[in-house]
């Protein structure tokens, strides 16, 4: 008898492929306020100068898309209440919070006035959702304690807007229970924040691990796990090239290429260019920077060297160091790579 297909669920599918089909799988420009509390100032390097990016399904992107629809629904229930509150700009826009050149910053839900918690204040509105796991945490410990990116993110939006209250508004996606906790300015800890973002922006290398074993859940559960741990080589992009440093000064978050000695525009951040070098510490998991020779990086490993350079001359490509799947093959391939060219026979690592 001839097995039976499994059900295709053909609608629900082209659903999530509309919510893929829309994602913007581009980079966050800035450093994001929503996460300068994460607990590794390495994730936090990494994340702002673009060493990867995760790509979630359609199952998941739907699954922000609710988190975003709650905003709308209880600025609304809030304005019920009598709360007056500003979701955008006078102009119409999104609240947009940014300092250190330009490259640090977020947006706010919005400031509101006529909370029953201090009826004159203005304070910063932050809205969540929670699962059922994380809503209990929220009432067991507050949201200093249980959500400690939340936190900060709030922290930093009263320091940069003059506001010294926040309203956070959690709610329980299971059951739709609210949750809501007055939350006041600290002045040492956003001094701390802003020390620390300034401190990631202006690393030419990344910071240290927050930890060398791997099964630590922090790094268990880490979009670049494989970076610190693993041997992938980073994305190709001028961000996580050795050229590549941003300005902190003005406010338009500009970086400078030091190859080509002008400003890099965002869009070609995003591809960098035939001049790309890998900063060195970034392949420290599999090969050691040995010398600088004639604009090419040389690398050592146990199986012997390569360079990280002009594909013209003979060195390898940055895409081509990340294409390559065993990265034990890298001195091999740039050898036979050189002895192909030699022969006049253009050769080329790909994934």
């Amino acid at each position: 008898m001839a097995k039976v297909p499994e059900p295709l669920h053909t609608t629900a599918a082209l659903i999530y492929q509309a919510y893929e089909n829309d994602a913007d799988n581009n980079h966050r420009p800035h450093l994001g306020a929503s996460l300068i509390g994460h607990a590794c100032e390495r994730f936090l390097w990494m994340t702002f100068r673009w060493v990867d990016k995760k790509k979630f399904d359609g199952r998941m992107l739907r699954l922000f898309r609710a988190g975003h629809d709650f905003e709308p629904r209880i600025v609304g229930e809030l304005r019920r209440i009598g709360v007056e509150v500003h979701d955008q700009t006078p102009d119409g826009k999104q609240w947009r919070v940014t300092s250190l050149g330009g490259h640090f910053g977020g947006s706010m839900d919005g400031a509101a006035q006529g909370f029953a918690e201090a009826p004159k204040a203005w304070a910063v509105t932050e809205f969540k959702t929670h699962n059922a796991k994380s809503f209990k945490a929220l009432l067991e410990d507050g949201v200093q304690k249980s959500k400690p990116q939340h936190y900060a993110q709030m922290q930093i939006y009263m320091g940069e807007t003059g506001m010294e209250r926040a309203m956070y508004i959690a709610e329980n996606k299971d059951n739709s229970e609210l949750y809501s906790e007055w939350v006041h300015f600290d002045a040492v800890e956003f001094a701390r924040l802003k020390a620390r973002a300034e401190r990631v922006i202006n690393a030419n290398e990344p910071p240290l691990k927050c930890s060398n074993d791997p099964s630590w859940f922090v790094c268990k559960m880490c979009d670049f796990h494989d970076h610190c741990h693993g041997e992938t080589a980073p994305a190709v992009n001028c961000r996580t090239c050795a050229h590549a440093t941003p300005f902190t000064t003005g406010d338009d978050g500009e970086w400078l290429c030091e190859a080509r000695t002008n400003t890099i525009t965002l869009e070609a951040q995003r591809t960098g260019c035939d001049q790309h070098r890998y900063i060195p510490i970034l392949l420290e998991r599999f090969a050691k920077q040995k010398d600088y020779v004639n604009g090419d990086v040389v690398y050592s490993t146990e199986q012997g060297d390569f360079a990280n350079g002009d594909p013209n001359n003979g060195a390898l490509a940055s895409q081509e160091i990340r294409d390559c799947a065993q990265k034990v093959m890298l001195a091999d391939c740039y050898r036979i790579k050189r002895e192909l060219l030699g022969q006049g026979i253009d050769a080329k690592v790909v994934s």
